[in-house]
């Protein structure tokens, strides 16, 4: 039987409890999936304690996606996720946990159905480094607009084969063909307000509120918008994969969870 949960802070709003428990209703397995609010100072005190119970593994949201890799903690992280220094998925194995990035996967795929040479990722957390490791490659560079310098370092090391040019949130997102934007809710308010033209796609990572002003504002302007909803259940799947160890069409669950989430929105 699967026991699993999402945790972050704030995490109310998650919609990770309805899609994995679809998913267990289709693939006809015995579990159940909770959201439970853990922040990142509490995060090591619950992943101990998990480890007396009978729990299969964990989603990880905001805060929690550099939490990971305290080394008290000695998951075992994979070496993508390892190189975005970004984990959104723990499987137990024993006492031990196992630390991967679905986002990453997620993004593979996302990014395989569209053309694009000019990207732009507003962000400088987990889901923007899983974008750069996806993005890692595919063009001849990427320009990250970030509020800080904090995470410069963790966003030059995602990078291999792809220039890394590092801006300001205040800079222009005139000229690209894609543009992700990762930050929390508001964050990118203010670069709604100065876009004028778009040409290509946005990928919004948010999907609560819906739509955020960056997405409405690029919508009405005619550019492709790909909902948050999309990145969730994209890398919902391979959670789903990696904690029933079952195998199933992707492209079929996917249609489901796609169909189950909007209608929750809505």
């Amino acid at each position: 039987m699967i026991k699993a949960a999402v945790l972050g802070s704030p995490i109310e709003h998650s919609l990770s409890p309805l899609l994995h428990k679809r998913a267990y209703e289709i693939l006809q397995i015995e579990g159940d999936y909770f959201k439970i609010e853990v922040d990142d100072l509490g995060f090591a005190s619950f992943l101990n304690s998990a480890k007396e119970s009978d729990w299969t593994g964990f989603s990880l949201t905001m805060p929690l996606k550099e939490a990971s890799f305290l080394p008290e903690l000695k998951v075992s992280v994979d070496p993508r996720a390892a190189k975005i220094h970004s984990v959104n998925t723990l499987i137990r194995i024993g006492n031990a946990y196992n630390g991967l990035s679905t986002d990453v996967l997620a993004f593979d795929r996302l990014l395989a159905g569209i053309t694009f040479r000019k990207v732009a990722i507003i962000g400088a957390g987990g889901t923007a480094r899983a974008a750069l490791g996806a993005l890692d490659g595919l063009v001849d560079s990427v320009d990250v607009l970030r509020r800080s310098a904090a995470r410069d370092l963790l966003l030059d090391k995602c990078m291999d084969s792809t220039e890394l040019n590092l801006k300001s949130m205040e800079s222009s997102l005139e000229g690209y063909d894609l543009v992700i934007s990762t930050t929390p809710a508001g964050v990118s308010d203010a670069i709604a307000s100065r876009v004028t033209s778009v040409n290509g796609t946005l990928i919004e990572a948010l999907y609560a509120p819906w739509p955020t002003n960056l997405s409405a504002k690029w919508g009405s302007l005619g550019g492709n918008v790909i909902h948050g909803l999309h990145i969730l259940v994209e890398q919902a799947l391979d959670q789903i994969h990696l904690m029933s160890g079952k195998s199933f069409d992707y492209a079929q669950m996917r249609s489901i969870l796609l169909e189950e989430a909007i209608s929750t929105r809505n």
